[in-house]
């Protein structure tokens, strides 16, 4: 047998699609609005499967804390935004030389807000809300991160994750599946 567990995850956010192009057959239109900047209330869901129950669980539902925590204290209202994107210079002009970015274990980078000290408390509380990735962040590359995360920890007590599902919108969803 093999059981399936799974726990959501709500958080907001904002991103901007910038390489997006659509096919005006299919979208009626050419250019996303995807492409401006935007947020929305995501919902992800991860599920952990076992084909053995330790204790009559897969895991304990608590073994995901760690991750609402990740969530709130990284992405909750903040805007991820890829490194390539052409506005980036726009969105961050104090952080054109990249080596002024904190690189963190999940995959992301940060200001370093050692090089910004003397700027005034507006710039500063702006560079907090931004979240640096080198994906374009579509729903598919952050749910595809997400789940490279989630399995890292998870790993760790030998659990697989069967699947994440990250909802952009309550009707539009990505699915990622590990392999």
């Amino acid at each position: 047998m093999i059981w399936e567990i799974s726990k959501e995850f709500d958080f907001c956010y904002g991103h901007r699609v910038w390489s997006q192009v659509l096919d005006v057959q299919f979208a009626l239109k050419t250019c996303s609005t995807c492409r401006h900047l935007h947020g929305h209330q995501g919902k992800i869901i991860i599920h952990l499967q076992s084909d053995i129950l330790k204790d009559g669980m897969v895991t304990d539902f608590g073994h995901l804390n760690w991750f609402k925590a990740f969530l709130d204290d990284t992405l909750d209202h903040k805007f991820i935004i890829d490194m390539d994107d052409p506005l980036f210079a726009t969105l961050l002009p104090h952080f054109q030389d990249r080596n002024n970015l904190i690189s963190h274990e999940e995959g992301y980078k940060t200001v370093d807000f050692s090089t910004i000290l003397d700027e005034p408390e507006h710039i500063i509380e702006m560079y907090e809300g931004y979240i640096m990735v080198d994906f374009i962040p579509t729903s598919e590359n952050i749910s595809a991160w997400l789940l490279k995360i989630v399995q890292k920890k998870m790993d760790k007590i030998g659990i697989k994750v069967s699947s994440l599902e990250f909802y952009e919108t309550p009707k539009s969803r990505s699915i990622v599946y590990p392999g």
